[in-house]
Formats: C-alpha cells, sequence, structure tokens
C-alpha cells in the first residue's frame, strides 16, 4: 500500500511541476499579449520572441523546483523527468510549428527544457 501511495505523490509532485511550467509560460504569453506589451507579428520579432524564451526558461526553472520539493524521495529524478516531459512537448511543438517560420524559437525551447528543469531540482535541493 505504502508503494502505491509513492507512486501517486512522485506523479502529483511531477504533474503540479507541469503545471507550473504551463500556468506561468501560458499567463506570461497572455499578460505579454493582452497589455501589448510584445508584438509577435511584427516584421521582426526576433526581440519578442527571444524574451519569451527567457520567461517560459525561467517557468521550466520554476516548475523543476516544484517538482523535486513536493517529490516524496529521489527530488532530482522527479525535476529530470519533468524536464524529460517538456523536452518531448517541446520537440512536439517545434514539428507542430515548424511551418511557421523563426525556427530557432522552438529549437531553444527543446534545448533549454531539461537543463532548466534540472536547475530547478538543483536549487531545491539547496533549499
Amino acid at each position: 500500500m505504502t508503494n502505491i501511495i509513492g507512486i501517486v505523490r512522485s506523479a502529483v509532485a511531477v504533474l503540479a511541476g507541469l503545471a507550473v511550467v504551463v500556468a506561468l509560460s501560458e499567463g506570461a504569453d497572455y499578460a505579454v499579449t493582452k497589455f501589448d506589451l510584445l508584438s509577435f507579428d511584427g516584421p521582426d520579432p526576433t526581440v519578442p520572441f527571444a524574451i519569451a524564451t527567457l520567461y517560459r526558461s525561467a517557468a521550466a526553472v520554476v516548475g523543476g523546483y516544484t517538482a523535486a520539493r513536493l517529490a516524496p524521495e529521489r527530488p532530482m529524478l522527479h525535476a529530470i523527468i519533468l524536464g524529460g516531459i517538456g523536452f518531448v512537448l517541446a520537440i512536439a511543438g517545434c514539428v507542430a510549428g515548424w511551418k511557421y517560420g523563426n525556427h530557432w524559437y522552438p529549437i531553444a525551447l527543446v534545448i533549454t527544457a531539461l537543463p532548466c528543469a534540472w536547475l530547478g531540482g538543483k536549487l531545491a535541493a539547496k533549499a
């Protein structure tokens, strides 16, 4: 019975980390477009996409931190699992959005998914 509880707690930790990443990323996207802080439709959207890469990377760090802090044991493993999920989702986004141009942006999200989650896990280990 305790093994099942541990598995559930592990799944909740990773899902909570994923929820944090999605909420922060989508919330920031909504805020910057709602308040016209960034325009992704301009002639050169390089700066807005660079800023989006930064805040999405920060969200991934916070998500890794969350997964590690909520993990019942082996917090770094939970952060890395979250990073792996982010990596797979970023690849799916990269493939799905390839026809829209700005290829460096989805590639950057793929490249940063694991290191950012790892950093979040490391920060949680020091807390």
